[in-house]
């Protein structure tokens, strides 16, 4: 099978059921961005070096490609995707609760750096927020499960909080933001 259909040539692609639309339609750019955090997530769990935090990023880039297999298959297509664990937002925040257990509360806001790893958490989690943001988008103009937005969001905690117990780990400190 051939990787290029030639159809992308005029912007376009198709959804699974083969639906065609523009590479600009926000539910292109929702899947999309699915796609792109599910990239640096698969750089994190390469780089991170502890083998729970591994795990578990590996366990949630499977998450995301279920996430955006539903996100790219239109309401009208008989194409059932997988079902998302029921307890994913459970085991996202035991996830989340286990590193901030080894962290100070946070008094100030903090700014993303201080170690190429650090950083690299936050601009995962950037994009996970910006993900969010496109699947708010599609769900005013389409249905979209509501376990979908729940899990992108708690998702992007996790990698803040990730980014947090990391410094820890590393033994960096925190680069505190401060007003000018």
């Amino acid at each position: 099978m051939k990787i290029y259909t030639k159809n992308g040539d005029l912007g376009k692609t198709s959804l699974i059921g083969g639906k065609s639309l523009l590479k600009n339609n926000i539910r292109i750019e929702a899947y999309g961005g699915v796609d792109e955090l599910n990239a640096w997530i698969g750089l994190l769990a390469d780089i991170i070096g502890e083998n729970r935090q591994i795990s578990f990023l590996r366990y949630m880039q499977n998450q995301l490609f279920v996430i955006g297999s539903k996100l790219a298959t239109p309401a009208n297509c008989t194409f059932n995707a997988p079902d998302l664990p029921v307890d994913l937002i459970e085991k996202l925040e035991v996830e989340i609760d286990f590193m901030d257990s080894f962290l100070t509360p946070l008094t100030n806001f903090i700014l993303p750096g201080g170690h190429p790893l650090i950083s690299n958490c936050h601009l995962a989690r950037v994009v996970c927020r910006r993900v969010e943001r496109n699947i708010v988008s599609l769900s005013e103009v389409e249905p979209v499960e509501s376990q979908i937005l729940a899990i992108i969001n708690r998702f992007s905690d996790y990698l803040f909080i990730l980014a947090r117990y990391t410094s820890h780990k590393l033994n960096v400190e925190e680069i505190v933001w401060k007003a000018t």
